[in-house]
């Protein structure tokens, strides 16, 4: 089993950016993909970023373009970098596996796009 705790939340105001971390409490180098998702109040949770063990990555429509996933497989660390921030991008974000077979969710972190 593998635990996920996520940091690097705030408050940012719109056009800002936002590096936010992941860090696992085991190896990720077997997981086939990680993920970053987030859940806005009143929302589902919703998959917005992915990365595979090869590198490979997938972005959500509404955040193409403007957030940058990466993994570091020696660090057991998954990073998501948030630029050109949009109040609609409020929510808790999340990481887990980027597949149908996911682990515990962590607490998340915060962001909070305002001005």
């Amino acid at each position: 089993q593998v635990q996920f705790v996520e940091s690097g939340g705030g408050l940012v105001q719109p056009g800002g950016s936002l590096r936010l971390s992941c860090a696992a409490s085991g190896s990720i180098f077997s997981i086939v993909a990680m993920g970053w998702y987030r859940q806005a109040p009143g929302k589902q949770r919703e998959l917005v970023a992915s990365i595979t063990r090869g590198g490979s990555t997938n972005y959500a429509d509404s955040v193409k373009g403007r957030f940058t996933i990466s993994r570091d497989n020696a660090k057991n660390t998954v990073y998501l970098q948030m630029n050109s921030l949009k109040p609609e991008d409020t929510a808790v974000y999340y990481c887990n596996t980027g597949t149908q077979l996911l682990y515990a969710w962590g607490q998340g972190t915060l962001v909070t796009v305002s001005s």
